[in-house]
């Protein structure tokens, strides 16, 4: 689950504190307390921790170029010429190339046939052939020429077979546009959702592995900020030491959400400040990645002695994660996961459909490259699971003006059923 609001960080906005929080974190001394022990000082940083992440291995080189020949397979089956894809995390997946969004353009063209071509401004062409890992013709552009022209002149220029060219998803419409406009009527323009998610969404062991370690980090930064949570602190404290943690265990924080009290029965967040006290609800969602791939866990507990009523709700979604674990099977359509979850929290006595309160939001997501990607565990979808796919678990429930739990614990589809990445929480007193 993303994160929007008070305790959230992006990456944009988790660059700025990360200096501070290494000093911190390389001279820290803070000693773990017993979970709901009450004091007014606020912990200094993550001493104790150490990386997680030496031994995990980046995506090589080889499986990249078997990512491109099962795209080209994918594109003679489906009749494409090429497949277009701008800076992003489709772009990094085929190419190695993790660049950011900007308004000059840096783009791949992945031919049906031969070597892909990469469009880029003319003074960023260093930093883009230093990440390149498979072979592509370089085609720079300077400040003051058209890059779309040279898009569209790389596919005049190659023999390609007839048939349009295919657009990834998240490529912006003026890109789409002005590409058309230079293309002229000589290749249409289609959707590359096929094609795309017809790679993506089945993980290598390669992948699994990277994922299982941002797992692992993620979790022990979170077991080791539950046992430093005093009264007093703010979920934005909360949230900063979690990227402390995060970083020392050798992850990049991608975000760190924390909602205290009433603020846990808004999915992504108050802007209210909210303030850890004697009975407050504390939701955190957090995640980080390692190599570029991705964790995203989230877990809900009480700061003191849990009431009938939260122990009954907290209860209540741990059965639900469950529910959704033992649906998921081969050949079964991820609707089918959501619709389970619902049909258990209605019959008792929870929102109907998306109503509050209950349940406002599908049950998962897939995750990867992307904290979320396809396939999603919502109940119109038709997709069925395949071994490979991964998704997040966190059929949360939500009370306007009380209190929300939301327990997330994401997994990949084998043969045999869901393996998760993480163990699902024991307890309202045991969550991590």
């Amino acid at each position: 689950m993303s994160r929007i609001f008070s305790g959230a960080v992006t990456r944009r906005g988790m660059l700025g504190g990360l200096a501070l929080g290494a000093a911190v974190a390389a001279t820290g001394r803070g000693v773990a307390a017993p979970a709901g022990t009450a004091s007014s000082a606020a912990p200094q940083g993550p001493a104790g921790l150490a990386s997680l992440t030496g031994t995990a291995q980046p995506i090589t080189r080889e499986e990249r170029l078997a990512r491109i020949a099962h795209l080209q397979a994918l594109m003679r089956e489906h009749g494409v010429a090429a497949l277009l894809v701008e800076s992003g995390s489709t772009l990094d997946y085929f190419t190695g190339v993790s660049w950011h969004l900007s308004e000059r353009v840096t783009a791949a063209i992945i031919p049906v046939t031969g070597p892909a071509v990469v469009v880029t401004p003319f003074f960023e062409r260093p930093s883009i052939q230093e990440m390149l890992q498979i072979p592509a013709e370089m085609r720079p552009w300077q400040e003051d020429e058209d890059p779309f022209a040279l898009i569209a002149a790389a596919l005049r220029g190659r023999e390609l077979p007839a048939g349009p060219v295919a657009v990834d998803a998240y490529t912006r419409f003026y890109v789409i546009d002005a590409l058309n406009r230079a293309l002229r009527g000589a290749r249409a323009l289609v959707p590359g959702d096929a094609l795309v998610q017809g790679c993506r969404m089945f993980k290598s062991p390669a992948e699994l592995a990277l994922m299982q370690v941002a797992n692992d980090v993620t979790m022990a930064a979170m077991r080791y900020v539950r046992a430093q949570v005093r009264a007093g602190m703010t979920a934005r404290q909360m949230a900063d030491l979690m990227d402390r943690a995060t970083v020392t265990l050798g992850g990049e924080p991608q975000f760190s959400l924390v909602l205290l009290n009433e603020a846990s029965a808004f999915p992504h967040g108050s802007k209210l400040p909210q303030s850890v006290r004697e009975g407050s609800v504390i939701l955190m969602d957090c995640g980080c990645a390692v190599h570029g791939y991705q964790s995203d866990i989230t877990r809900t507990w009480v700061f003191g002695t849990p009431t009938a009523r939260q122990r009954e709700v907290w209860d209540t979604v741990k059965r639900g994660q469950e529910l959704a674990l033992q649906t998921a099977r081969i050949g079964v359509p991820t609707g089918r996961v959501d619709a389970a979850v619902r049909e258990f929290y209605e019959g008792r006595g929870w929102g109907r459909n998306y109503a509050l309160p209950g349940l406002s939001h599908r049950t998962g997501h897939g995750i990867g490259l992307d904290v979320h990607e396809a396939p999603y565990l919502v109940r119109n979808s038709r997709t069925v699971l395949r071994a490979g796919m991964c998704f997040s678990d966190e059929p949360g429930i939500y009370i306007p003006g009380e209190f929300g739990v939301r327990l997330e614990d994401c997994w990949h589809m084998t043969d045999s059923g869901p393996k998760l990445f993480s163990g699902l929480a024991k307890s309202i007193d045991e969550p991590i």
